[in-house]
Formats: structure tokens, sequence, C-alpha cells
């Protein structure tokens, strides 16, 4: 399906953040997904490994994205690529929510700190 209306985004909630599914291959994409991520203010998502590249363009608010350790403010228009295999930290610690556009390739895995692994269903 090359066109997907906004109500046929597929909304998923981990870690007090709702991903906003708009590409993938339930949707019809054979390579790519990309998602919107709708962070409330004072969420801190949990640090994690990825497994493939993933690119961020923050839309609105500001947030905190660690790559590696090093972490910076972004603000709206802002872009932060994080490459395959990059300890990724992501939070809001503004008082306002943020959102942003995140693209990677299908089949994306998350590594948690305690050693465990996640497939999440918005990049399957």
């Amino acid at each position: 399906m090359p066109f997907v209306r906004a109500a046929d985004a597929v909304v998923h909630e981990l870690h007090g953040v709702r991903f906003v599914s708009y590409a993938n291959s339930g949707l019809g994409s054979t390579e790519l997904c990309a998602w919107r991520g709708e962070i409330p203010a004072g969420v801190e998502g949990p640090a994690h490994t990825i497994s493939r590249e993933e690119v961020f363009l923050l839309l609105s608010g500001s947030l905190r994205l660690s790559l590696d350790g090093e972490a910076r403010m972004l603000s709206p228009g802002d872009v932060a690529v994080a490459p395959a295999g990059t300890l990724l930290g992501v939070a809001n610690p503004t008082a306002e929510p943020a959102t942003m556009w995140v693209t990677t390739s299908l089949g994306l895995e998350a590594e948690l700190a305690d050693g465990s692994r996640i497939s999440p269903p918005w990049v399957q």
C-alpha cells in the first residue's frame, strides 16, 4: 500500500511513549519502517543498544538524545543519526510533550541493559 492515511496508522505504547506507525511490513513497506514518537513531559526511556541504524527528526518540543553516552538536546528540525550498535537513550526532561519522526530498516531489535532483547511490532 503506497499511501497510508493517518487513520490507518497503528498505535503502540511502550515505556510511557506512544509509537504511531506509518510504514512497516504490515502497511506494505518491504525495506523501511517509520513512525512518530510522542514523548510526554518528564519521560525517560530505558537505554538500549540498537541493531540497525536509526534516523531521528524532532518535530516539536525538546528531547535529550544520548548516543553512546554523548547527550544533546534536540530542537524542532534537528536530526540525529544513530548507527547500528549504538547505545541509545531518549528523554524528555522538559515540562512540554515532544514528538519525533523515526526511520529505520525493517527488523530492528533493541537490547536492554539486562541483556533482554525486544523486537518492537512497529519495526516488523
